[in-house]
């Protein structure tokens, strides 16, 4: 009897998958900062986490290197990154003064993020929706629901302490983004945003004064990111029912698919 061996794989095949870990060891180490009492530097791993989250998907696909196991580590990287360290940053910050309610609001942010992202997984091979619907994601993204859960923490870095660290706000806050991530509420998504050529030297402008202020101003700027999210929301709702009912037939990915395939054929 042979044994199975593993297909070897090139290099750039892995780097996807290294970036996954990236952000998976970036969580852990918010959780060390936290219980060390560094509050700006358990932000700043959450951040780093959600950058390397969002590379790791575009250059798997630029890499043509996607693969099933990738998926599901992204998927566990997420949940440990986004969904138990802003629940422990937060309890060893402030909600450890609640006792058992500061415990059962982060039990239940973490709960709610292992759903959302269950509820995401069971889609991705569900292409029987409209192609328009990859525009939007159903709830809040995890790193989006991670950033948005810490923002009380944020406001602190930047204006010490008073009402931003009540144990109580903290708590009310946190079932909210709980509430956003398992919601149904359609939220942009803007991995297939486009720019044309013409907004193409504007937006490098905005992109170099973005990072000088986030440089100059960083918490203010990332606190002033989490609300122009949340402003997004109402608009993100409006444009999905707006889309619903203009193109109620409009063709399924998997006929999107069968369709590029057919003019690609001809092509050739």
């Amino acid at each position: 009897m042979r044994r199975t061996r593993l297909r070897d794989h090139s290099i750039n095949r892995l780097i996807p998958n290294m970036l996954t870990l990236f952000a998976l060891c970036a969580g852990l180490t918010s959780i060390k900062f936290a219980l060390d009492s560094k509050w700006e530097l358990a932000c700043v791993a959450i951040i780093v986490a959600a950058l390397f989250d969002a590379l790791d998907g575009r250059i798997a696909r630029l890499l043509d290197s996607t693969s099933k196991f990738g998926a599901e580590l992204d998927s566990l990287s997420d949940f440990i990154a986004f969904g138990v360290a802003p629940s422990v940053i937060l309890y060893v910050w402030t909600m450890d003064q609640a006792g058992r309610i500061g415990w059962g609001c982060s039990l239940l942010f973490s709960a709610c993020m292992a759903l959302r992202l269950a509820r995401f997984n069971t889609k991705l091979d569900n292409a029987d929706v409209p192609a328009w619907t990859s525009r939007f994601f159903t709830g809040v993204p995890a790193p989006a629901g991670a950033g948005l859960v810490l923002m009380p923490l944020i406001a602190f870095n930047e204006y010490g302490s008073g009402v931003a660290d009540a144990p109580a706000l903290v708590g009310i806050w946190m079932v909210i983004v709980a509430g956003l991530l398992v919601s149904r509420i359609p939220t942009f998504s803007f991995k297939r945003l486009a720019i044309t050529q013409r907004w193409v030297l504007p937006a490098m402008v905005i992109i170099t004064v973005f990072v000088a202020l986030l440089a100059s101003e960083t918490w203010n700027t990332i606190l002033g990111c989490g609300v122009a999210y949340l402003a997004s929301i109402p608009f993100s709702y409006r444009q999905y029912q707006r889309l619903a009912m203009q193109r109620p037939h409009a063709p399924t990915i998997d006929q999107r698919a069968e369709h590029d395939q057919g003019q690609d054929r001809g092509a050739h």
